[in-house]
């Protein structure tokens, strides 16, 4: 073969080559493609919402839900922030969280409140007050928490209740991206700004917060989640390098705050000293005895990262256990912390939301329960969520447990949805060459393409898991009423009319609140306790509850803060089924104090003050 003929058949075969790539390239982009076009008409198909008939839920499940928010005087949208201009091209995915709901009795007057942020710039935070009769009120003026949310001091991402001060009212602090405020509780008159008094940093990039009385002094000290670190400015950026190193093992986000509350309105920082050093992006903390050594312990659930488990050693000191547990070992994108006793056994399950997207990814939810025959220093969680079947909730926001149906058996009502813009337009496959690239391209927003309008994980169907009490829960939400699909961020739970049924308050990202009215089968019985500490926190929060009926135990702890920015009523809440009496109940306060009740009446609330 001469020098011509070998260059000839070079050619063809460089030819033949390219080609050959070019037709893998178009066929693999048709695979990553195929699964969008499927998903978008999927999603054209279970959009429309499916017929619900109340007794007919009644009958099946035990619960039918009603919405019922503007028919309540719960008038109530939330805005996004508007960012620094770098960040356009991606602004809905940045200025994606900031709509959170918590629940409060504020005036106590035995009826629960509740209190909604909003992230826009001049707009304000709305308390609104359960007038008693199924109507609601905003509480008009300044002097009621609005957050001070502007471009100089950043704007509102969640609150969290409770009386750091003892003084019978729940107190109210709002983290922010930007100054953190608290605010003192007037005797249910109005609230009086008290951040400087307090001792807190002037900025904080916060996702999250909780009350807890981490060294059982009697005075609630406060844990916040820092998300961008606090040395961001998201409206004056000296540069578009402020996204996560990692999809996976990210630990450049904002640092962890734990403030110690030292009785004169004043806090200190601690976190550090105590051994809680954490950089990681978390979204979502709780505090709760997991292991029974009667000091709470604190769970983060961390986007772009493994879920962090810390144990409080006697109030002095706290140990990172994720890897040691079971729970810290797979990277995911963890957006809630809830705490429930799901199998009745006296113990408490961590449920943690991450992102499942059908045919692209499925990270898939996690529910940490723990281990039979493991407790305390050995105490180790087993993944249970698929094997239960509540390990696929989309792209999961906010969720809480709850006995909604009053047959004795935790439940779980998850919100969903991240971006719903244009329906015919998916942004999936541009964002998985994103968490494909190296450090040096996801850390810089500038080397985000543009979404122009694209959805990313919209119009989601939410989620309500009734628990079947044997092993097993079943997704009901259409059936039960609950059909929106808004992009869901937080969601709180609290009986509204004091009637013994857990009615669901959600708040929605650049949408309206919802209220949903639970109706519940009226021959399943409840009870409930509303607690009052003396010696420990005048809000009994990290106080246990066990109850014992019918064969059967469930523990219930009051909790400073759960779910994705979000905080359920105080009170404690526990369906009976049709068991016609309780045994007793067993109370163990944040002091230490115990207090046993025996055959307690039902369908009924009990106030309950320490001894």
């Amino acid at each position: 073969m001469n020098e011509h003929e070998y260059s000839l058949v070079a050619e063809r075969k460089s030819m033949q080559s390219r080609t050959l790539r070019i037709i893998l390239t178009i066929f693999f982009i048709g695979l990553l493609a195929t699964p969008f076009v499927i998903k978008r008409l999927s999603t054209r198909r279970d959009a429309a919402p499916i017929a619900t008939n109340p007794s007919t839920a009644l009958a099946r499940y035990g619960l039918s839900f009603q919405e019922v928010a503007k028919a309540s005087g719960v008038y109530f949208t939330h805005a996004a922030p508007k960012l620094d201009s770098k960040l356009n091209h991606i602004m809905p995915q940045i200025a994606s969280m900031g709509a959170a709901v918590s629940v409060v009795d504020f005036d106590r007057d035995g009826w629960q409140d509740i209190y909604l942020t909003n992230s826009g710039e001049g707009k304000s935070n709305v308390l609104f007050k359960n007038l008693g009769d199924g109507r609601f009120s905003e509480m008009l003026g300044d002097h009621w928490a609005n957050g001070e949310n502007s471009r100089a001091n950043g704007v509102s991402m969640g609150g969290v209740w409770g009386d750091y001060d003892n003084d019978g009212y729940e107190d109210v602090f709002v983290y922010k991206w930007g100054r953190p405020e608290l605010y003192r509780n007037d005797s249910g008159k109005g609230f009086t700004r008290v951040s400087e008094q307090a001792g807190f940093p002037k900025w904080i990039n916060a996702n999250n917060a909780l009350w807890f009385d981490y060294d059982r002094d009697g005075r609630l000290d406060l844990f916040v989640a820092g998300y961008y670190d606090e040395k961001i400015d998201l409206w004056n950026l000296a540069d578009t390098k402020m996204m996560p190193e990692s999809f996976e093992y990210a630990q450049n986000g904002g640092r962890k705050y734990l403030f110690h509350n030292l009785g004169n309105g004043k806090f200190e920082e601690v976190a550090e000293q105590l051994g809680v050093k954490s950089r990681r992006w978390a979204l979502a903390a709780v505090a709760a005895d997991m292991r029974g050594a009667g000091y709470p312990d604190l769970f983060i659930a961390n986007d772009y990262g493994v879920s962090e488990l810390f144990f409080n050693d006697g109030g002095k000191k706290f140990r990172e256990v994720g890897k040691q547990t079971g729970i810290g070992f797979a990277p995911k994108s963890g957006m809630t912390a809830a705490i429930g006793d799901v199998l009745n056994r006296g113990d408490f399950a961590i449920y943690v939301s991450n992102i499942s997207e059908e045919s692209v990814l499925l990270q898939g939810n996690n529910l940490w329960v723990p281990r039979a025959g493991t407790s305390g220093e050995n105490l180790k969680f087993d993944n249970l969520a698929r094997d239960l079947g509540v390990e696929i909730g989309g792209w999961s926001w906010g969720a809480q447990f709850g006995d909604l149906n009053n047959d004795g058996y935790q439940d779980i009502y998850l919100v969903n949805g991240y971006i719903s813009a244009d329906r015919n337009g998916s942004y999936w496959y541009d964002y998985s060459k994103v968490t494909g690239g190296n450090t040096t391209i996801i850390s810089d927003a500038k080397n985000w393409p543009p979404m122009n309008n694209r959805s990313l994980s919209g119009y989601q169907q939410k989620k309500v898991w009734i628990n079947d009490g044997a092993g097993q829960f079943k997704e009901v939400a259409q059936i039960v009423g609950v059909t929106d699909i808004y992009d869901g961020r937080s969601v709180a739970l609290a009986d509204f009319s004091n009637t013994g049924r857990l009615d669901v308050v959600v708040a929605n990202q650049k949408g309206p609140a919802l209220l949903y009215k639970n109706t519940v089968a009226p021959d399943n019985r409840w009870i409930a306790f509303d607690l009052e500490g003396a010696v420990s926190n005048r809000s009994a929060i990290g106080a246990q509850v066990r109850l014992f009926w019918n064969g059967q135990q469930q523990a219930q702890e009051v909790s400073g803060g759960s779910g994705f920015c979000s905080q359920n009523q105080r009170r404690l809440h526990f369906g009976l089924g049709k068991a016609a009496s309780v045994d007793r109940v067993e109370i163990r306060w944040p002091s230490g104090k115990t207090q046993t009740i025996r055959a307690p009446e039902t369908n009924k609330i009990h106030k309950l003050k320490e001894a």
